[in-house]
């Protein structure tokens, strides 16, 4: 069904929720074309190029795509915990990045291994995220051994190293183990 007049940012959502169904299917963007894309949202070739220039413009709608839906499953995740738990809201947020991970291998990976790190880029604002959790904790009494700034990129960085490790290993079967690894990294970085 085409999109009426003034309805672009629609197709471009039906585009990109297209290009995000056929990565989970591939497992890589190698794959990834144009016409694949536009075959599995239902509509022209043609009808991409209005809204992306070429594959790697597709890819980048993408990546932010992954990283918009990555916030929103931390932030829904963390909203699940009472306010007047800092601590678990902080475990909620990073155990929800790493079922993001485990859940869409291919999404996680175009999102880490195209990005570079810039001072306002999307994984930043993951970290943010990570910040503020350990602000609130700090607030609201929770001692934490170090500053929440650092308590946030510790435990981010140890816990994508972590799922980093389980993509890379032959046995992808201990993912369970990675949620407990949250656990035991936030308990590192508080009293």
């Amino acid at each position: 069904m085409r999109n009426p007049w003034g309805q672009g940012e629609r197709l471009r959502l039906e585009i990109l929720e297209a290009a995000a169904r056929l990565l989970s299917e591939l497992g890589g963007e190698q794959g990834l074309t144009i016409r694949g894309v536009a075959r599995a949202a239902g509509i022209a070739p043609a009808s991409i190029y209005q809204h992306f220039a070429d594959k790697s413009a597709l890819v980048k709608g993408l990546i932010d795509y992954d990283y918009e839906q990555l916030s929103a499953a931390m932030s829904a995740a963390e909203e699940q915990c009472p306010e007047d738990a800092p601590l678990d809201r902080v475990r909620a947020q990073m155990k929800a990045y790493c079922q993001f991970a485990l859940d869409s291998p291919g999404h996680y990976r175009l999102m880490i291994n195209n990005r570079p790190v810039s001072r306002t880029g999307p994984l930043i604002g993951i970290v943010r995220q990570m910040i503020e959790g350990f602000e609130r904790c700090e607030r609201a009494g929770v001692r934490l051994r170090i500053p929440p700034q650092r308590a946030a990129v510790m435990v981010f960085v140890g816990t994508h190293g972590r799922v980093a490790l389980w993509h890379a290993s032959e046995d992808p079967t201990h993912a369970h183990a990675i949620l407990d690894f949250v656990d035991e990294l936030v308990s590192l970085v508080t009293e």
